[in-house]
């Protein structure tokens, strides 16, 4: 395998256009990684293609069949190293060998114990130049959830947050709609689609009476793909067992999963609707052991939409990866709801430190993307 490879321009420009197909999958292909392939002739495309929907063919076998017999001679340009195992498609690996290709440049190493680095391998005993490390950064952050899954064995979680300038949710008397404006909550609907799952507590649910799914005709008009749409799995932590079937959670038929201490099986829930039995951790679900489960079921990504104790349990556990919060221009002053309960900080140097990612003007709020500076697990 080439390893310290001079990188042409050319090879930066084609590997970027794999990388912005694979961004079409972001809504559909979970539990699969985005993934998108470039084949080039000559200097010319004569492929492209991206993964959209597991148990589908993957990036390479689409780009493949659009360039049909002249993908002999060609060079294949992909954000993830070329799968080496049967699963529910055949190892594109074996693909790019019986069609001919050259030479395979790989953003970066497959991170699943399943793969890594065999893809390559198989392409590189067949007599095939490879290569990898290519825009190796931005096809990560394609990515994250999946990379965390296969290295640490968790899922990746955002949590979103809405506050005034002052830090504040609600009102004392609890009233919150709506503190950000029609903007910021378009905004937030395009997350959610993205994302495995929407993750909350029994609290929001019941106070909210809140539906957690994806609002369809709140999203852009124009949107990077063309498949359907699907509504992320809606998980809820509930270590009483205080919700009903009545709720409007429960009024839109698409997957739910409850987490609990222990089974309550005198309601009668909805199809849809699964109940799982978690450790418990000061009579509360176990967040580290729930995440953990929902990262064995295969949930790469998750949205925490909570309220200010399970955020901040999660936040005093480090188990939060990035916060995306939208600040109104408004003041709620000192009595209102606050953004975060946890413990009481003591000493400046054991203050969560956050790198803030990116700043931006969302209709009159402002959104900031900030991530904790410690990669490491809980």
């Amino acid at each position: 395998m080439s390893q310290n490879v001079l990188f042409t321009e050319q090879d930066h420009q084609f590997m970027a256009r794999a990388i912005e197909l694979a961004k079409q999958g972001r809504f559909t292909t979970t539990p699969n990684p985005n993934v998108g392939c470039v084949l080039v002739k000559g200097g010319q495309i004569i492929g492209e293609g991206f993964h959209q929907l597991a148990g589908q063919g993957h990036a390479e076998v689409n780009a493949l069949a659009m360039a049909g017999s002249q993908a002999k001679g060609a060079t294949a340009y992909v954000t993830l190293e070329p799968c080496s195992h049967f699963g529910r498609t055949p190892p594109c690996a074996e693909g790019l060998k019986a069609a001919g290709v050259i030479k395979v440049i790989a953003a970066m190493v497959d991170p699943n114990p399943q793969v890594a680095g065999k893809g390559l391998a198989i392409l590189a005993d067949a007599g095939i130049e490879v290569a990898s490390g290519l825009l190796e950064q931005q096809a990560k952050l394609l990515n994250r959830g999946f990379l965390k899954r296969m290295e640490q064995g968790m899922p990746f979680i955002t949590c979103k947050m809405a506050a005034s300038l002052d830090g504040k949710t609600a009102l004392k008397n609890g009233q919150s709609k709506w503190i950000t404006g029609s903007k910021a909550r378009q905004d937030v609907q395009l997350y959610r689609a993205q994302s495995c799952a929407i993750l909350t507590g029994a609290d929001t649910v019941l106070v909210d009476d809140a539906k957690l799914n994806v609002r369809i005709d709140e999203l852009p008009e124009s949107l990077p793909t063309e498949l359907p749409l699907r509504q992320p799995v809606r998980i809820i932590i509930d270590s009483q067992n205080r919700l009903t079937p009545e709720l409007a959670l429960f009024s839109i038929e698409s997957e739910i999963i409850i987490l609990t201490t222990e089974l309550d099986k005198s309601k009668q829930w909805p199809h849809y609707v699964s109940h799982i039995v978690v450790p418990k951790q000061n009579n509360k679900v176990d967040l580290l052991a729930a995440l953990k489960l929902l990262a064995q079921r295969q949930f790469n990504h998750i949205w925490l939409e909570a309220g200010a104790t399970l955020a901040g349990k999660m936040t005093e556990q480090g188990l939060i990866d990035e916060y995306i919060i939208y600040f109104a221009p408004k003041l709620l002053g000192n009595d209102a709801k606050s953004l975060l309960n946890f413990a009481e900080q003591t000493n400046m140097q054991d203050v969560d430190n956050l790198t803030i990612s990116e700043c931006a003007l969302i209709g009159d709020d402002i959104r900031i993307t900030a991530a904790r500076c410690l990669n490491t697990a809980p």
